[in-house]
């Protein structure tokens, strides 16, 4: 997942990776402007998309991009015929942009709040940003809601996914990726198609992740690949955690009561220390490793807080009901269906249980 500055490896923008939902498209809520925007940008997406397969045997078509295409496709295929994803026209076809993103997406809080302000739609339900297919309209956006008083934060997407809406495309802001990367958002983004929950995204992009990495797994030893080197993610996983200790200690000061004056001050002190203990972390456990520097020493505020946290945060869950099912992947499925069947508060209550019990013997699935 990359951002226009940095974002750890595995914090997906909604994350590199986006669900920029149908929904969005099929929303009467917003206004005409905006719903023009978002049915040209889709359309112009449908409109340039070629076959892989006919780029692959385009004479013109550079050695990189042809390399990196046929690996794709191993992947797209792979994902049905190993992981039990979709087999549908997804990830089949190529769009070459004329821009690095091709969605940037606008998340806003109230300035003593790290709530996001939601947005809500059809089919997709709620969301805690506001995608665009154009820069500009982004940042005007989030200029606008600057003026009312929010804090905002604007972040690049490179991929997303309609949810099986539209036969989604390989884009070429996913082509300055790893191997891994690009397929493992293959397997996301099917994911997401498979199994998908209106309003609680937090278990749709957890499900979504572990299915991202076991395929990942999967996927290298088909190859005869080692395993993946675990650093990167211990260090991506130690840094999200320092950001989300942030983020509660300043939804414990919003929670005060105490007077305006006293909380912006309380809101600066809380960042500034931060800063402090990601340098002495930093310093601790990965000396001469300065790759959130750029992320760390950029404005901060309660927006930019957002992404960190929901891509993950049931993960452990899914394991456990991956070991449930014995590595079986229909199995696997199953019981992440039954999960989602559930109401809300129910899904909430079950997959704490489950999360609590996962250094304990495993219990039944609901």
């Amino acid at each position: 997942m990359r951002l226009s500055c940095f974002v750890p490896r595995n914090l997906r923008i909604p994350g590199p990776i986006v669900v920029l939902t149908v929904g969005l498209m099929l929303s009467a809520c917003s206004s005409v402007g905006y719903y023009a925007h978002v049915a040209k940008g889709q359309g112009e997406l449908v409109a340039n998309r070629r076959d892989i397969s006919a780029v692959l045997r385009d004479p013109s078509t550079d050695e990189a991009t042809r390399k990196r295409l046929a690996l794709s496709q191993d992947a797209r295929r792979f994902a049905t015929d190993h992981l039990g994803l979709p087999d549908n026209r997804s990830y089949t076809s190529y769009v070459k942009l004329d821009r690095p993103y091709v969605v940037w997406n606008v998340f806003a809080t109230p300035r003593f709040s790290v709530s996001p302000i939601q947005h809500c739609f059809p089919f997709a339900g709620c969301v805690a940003y506001r995608g665009y297919f154009s820069k500009d309209k982004a940042n005007a956006e989030a200029a606008r809601l600057k003026a009312d008083g929010d804090d905002t934060y604007v972040g690049g997407v490179p991929a997303y996914s309609t949810l099986g809406w539209f036969s989604d495309s390989i884009l070429s802001s996913m082509m300055r990726w790893d191997d891994d990367e690009l397929a493992g958002t293959i397997f996301h983004e099917l994911a997401h198609q498979l199994v998908y929950v209106k309003d609680d995204s937090a278990f749709n992009e957890s499900f979504a992740s572990f299915v991202q990495e076991e395929g990942l797994r999967e996927w290298r030893r088909s190859r005869g690949l080692p395993p993946q080197d675990d650093h990167d993610k211990a260090m991506d996983d130690g840094f999200t955690w320092l950001v989300m200790d942030l983020r509660d200690r300043l939804k414990t000061l919003y929670a005060s009561g105490v007077d305006e004056q006293a909380m912006a001050a309380g809101k600066q002190q809380a960042i500034d220390d931060f800063r402090v203990r990601y340098a002495q972390w930093r310093d601790l456990d990965w000396p001469n490793d300065h790759r959130y520097d750029a992320w760390v020493n950029a404005p901060i505020n309660n927006a930019r807080l957002l992404p960190f946290g929901i891509y993950d945060r049931w993960t452990p869950v899914f394991l456990a009901l991956f070991h449930h099912a014995e590595g079986q992947w229909p199995a696997f499925y199953a019981s992440v269906r039954q999960f989602a069947r559930q109401p809300y508060a129910e899904r909430q209550k079950l997959l704490q249980q489950w999360l609590d019990s996962t250094r304990r013997p495993t219990v039944a699935p609901p």
